[in-house]
């Protein structure tokens, strides 16, 4: 009688497992034997400079600095993040699940081999993982990155073959836990091509072919606006495109109003609320040209480019959007009324903007952004004021223009941008502001806690400040005065934006 191991199936499977080994070790020899020209001073070097993923986070810091968009700063950080989650899963589980011996170093020639040989198991290939799993977190984000790092991924692939410390089937193995990796990040922190459309009610707006009838304002010492502004002159040539310096700003854009069928604006998102403020005076559609070091309001519109504007001036396609108002005095009635797109803060945020543009045009936005939160949180004191009524002290006090969304573990963008309320979050006086700060990021919208609150409102107001306290709005710094009302106008600017398929 046999036993339940002896079943007709196994000599099938052990035949299998012989022939696939046979073509492994077939493919192995074939390479070894191979000479590619101009392949063995290159792929050995291009090998080793992948050890630890250190080309990978070479490569993430060269894309985040010369993209100079959004969309790059993106790709660069998810191909990051799913190279560390390839890596952990080779260490945790790939190398131990299946301890294959490496091929025999002698089968390759000498000028090949690399100086110093690897001592883990074979199976998976770890540098085959992580350079699938950057080269798929990229193009995830960025299909025009993805292109120019898949071949370099795919050279260090073929390498681990070429110089023979992994066989074949090793590498391709480590690939495919690579790409998997990258789609189970994505399944966790989904990329903004997945998120939904944000709320568009559409708007009435003329199509400017070419730019014909827009007067375009660019702000000269805004971030990457000089040249997003030959961008612009190159796409709509029959536009108006006026450069200014920031002192101008404010009389250019209401000119610029005044004599256009619509108003363009390329700059921050400082910039960008000088000219809502104008647009909706004068009541003519605004085309927004991303421009500055943060843009954030024309990305939560879906707009990157220069292109996706021009296509929207083209063909007609805007969208009515709420316009944040906030006025001195318990009901507003104490002088001129400000405006903002994105959010109004009082507590730290204001100190943490000062801080951050005073080192932004050394460093750079984003270093300039940690610098100063390490250098406003140090020593700080919460605000003291009457929210609503009660009166505590805050470390920080966010309103929003619309519900913030969460993409990861802090709020990053606006699903509708017409909800006609405000995204209320406060973070409570305590001793560590910094923990507090992040425990209100990673909550997200709609909590409560004895450390935060997030709720939606229609009105807010605030009393007792002390007259000069500083607060923030769309990144520009001001004083207040003893009190301020917060609300908003519901679909109150038009905007030039792109349909979405």
């Amino acid at each position: 009688m046999s036993s339940p191991s002896s079943t007709p199936a196994a000599p099938a499977v052990d035949r299998l497992r012989s022939w696939l080994q046979g073509r492994d070790l077939a493919v192995f020899h074939s390479v070894a034997n191979r000479h590619w020209p101009g392949a063995d001073p290159l792929l050995p070097q291009l090998s080793r400079s992948a050890n630890h993923g250190l080309l990978w986070v070479g490569a993430a810091a060269g894309i985040a600095a010369f993209g100079s968009s959004a969309r790059s700063r993106r790709a660069a950080l998810r191909g990051v993040a799913s190279l560390a989650v390839a890596s952990a899963a080779i260490n945790t589980v790939g190398k131990s699940a299946v301890r294959r011996r490496r091929p025999r170093v002698d089968l390759v020639p000498v000028v090949r081999r690399l100086k110093r040989q690897p001592v883990t198991t074979s199976f998976p290939s770890g540098h085959a993982a992580s350079a699938a799993a950057f080269a798929t977190g990229v193009a995830l984000e960025s299909g025009g990155w993805g292109a120019v790092v898949a071949p370099v991924a795919a050279a260090v692939a073929a390498s681990r073959v070429y110089t023979g410390v992994h066989y074949p089937s090793d590498v391709l193995a480590g690939a495919a836990l690579g790409i998997g990796a990258a789609f189970a990040l994505r399944g966790i922190v989904p990329t903004r091509g997945q998120l939904p459309a944000p709320g568009r009610p559409p708007g009435e707006a003329p199509a400017l072919p070419g730019g014909e009838g827009l007067v375009v304002v660019v702000n000269r010492a805004s971030g990457t606006a000089p040249a997003t502004a030959s961008l612009v002159r190159e796409a709509l040539p029959l536009a108006d495109v006026v450069e200014v310096a920031p002192g101008g700003l404010a009389t250019a854009l209401t000119d610029a109003a005044g004599r256009g069928r619509a108003l363009g604006v390329c700059g921050g998102d400082g910039t960008v609320n000088l000219a809502a403020s104008a647009a909706a005076t004068h009541g003519v559609p605004l085309a927004v040209f991303p421009g500055g070091t943060f843009n954030h309001f024309a990305y939560d519109l879906g707009i990157e480019t220069v292109q996706e504007t021009a296509a929207a001036l083209t063909a007609g396609d805007a969208i009515r959007v709420d316009l944040g108002r906030f006025r001195p005095g318990p009901n507003g009635e104490d002088g001129a009324d400000g405006y903002f797109l994105n959010a109004f803060s009082l507590g730290v945020y204001p100190d943490l903007v000062r801080t951050r543009e005073h080192w932004s045009s050394r460093i750079g936005g984003w270093p300039a952004g940690v610098l100063a939160a390490f250098h406003v949180l140090r020593g700080q004191r919460p605000l003291e004021a009457e929210l609503q009524g009660r009166r505590r002290p805050l470390w920080l006090l966010f309103v929003g223009n619309g519900l913030f969304q969460r993409v990861g573990p802090a709020p990053g963008r606006r699903h509708n941008l017409a909800d006609g309320l405000l995204d209320v979050r406060v973070v409570h006086g305590g001793r560590t502001p910094a923990l507090r700060l992040l425990a209100a990021a990673v909550a997200g919208p709609l909590t409560r806690s004895p450390a935060h609150a997030a709720v939606r409102r229609r009105r807010v107001r605030i009393a007792g400040l002390a007259p000069g306290t500083p607060y923030a709005y769309d990144g520009e710094v001001a004083h207040s005065g003893e009190e301020l009302t917060i609300d908003k106008l519901p679909e109150a600017l038009t905007v030039y934006c792109p349909m979405p398929l």
